[in-house]
């Protein structure tokens, strides 16, 4: 089975409050794809803290038409944990296996990294993905724990 191409990805960053109601509309359905139908998770995804989030949206052009293909948010520190954080980390199903996730993640360290210089960052990573979130610099910090029916564990990375 071969790997599919790596998609031309046009990465957006922009505040709750700047997105425009096709951009929320899309985050939001590719949040509920991932996080509610296919990990059959039932949990309040709208959680008070996009306001308070910067949200990297990655775009492909398809057949002339944008298509959200990887999505983040970077979570002002004090909001979630006292460090900055991020979170909803995903990749929608027709992008998988092309490395976007890391790349969203990169550019998402990258981001926090500019912002909040000095700063570690903090996330609540699902445990199956501690080894993904392990090679880009994360450790794990906590014990597991069960959030909405999936384990979680709390990792670090140091600036």
């Amino acid at each position: 089975m071969s790997t599919p191409a790596k998609p031309q990805v046009a990465w957006q960053w922009k505040r709750f409050a700047e997105l425009k109601p096709a951009e929320l509309y899309a985050l939001l359905a590719a949040r509920a794809a991932v996080f509610v139908v296919e990990q059959a998770c039932a949990f309040q995804d709208a959680d008070g803290l996009d306001a308070f989030a910067w949200h990297l949206l990655g775009w492909v052009e398809q057949e002339h038409d944008p298509t959200l293909a990887a999505y983040l948010r970077l979570i002002d520190p004090g909001r979630k944990y006292t460090e900055p954080s991020i979170g909803r980390v995903l990749t929608t199903a027709p992008f998988r296996g092309t490395g976007l996730a890391r790349e969203a993640m990169r550019e998402g360290l990258a981001r926090a990294a500019a912002l909040y210089p000095g700063r570690e960052v903090r996330i609540g990573a699902q445990q199956r993905l501690e080894r993904f979130y392990a090679e880009l610099g994360f450790r794990t910090v906590s014990a597991p724990y069960d959030e909405d029916g999936i384990a979680h564990v709390e990792m670090l990375r140091s600036p």
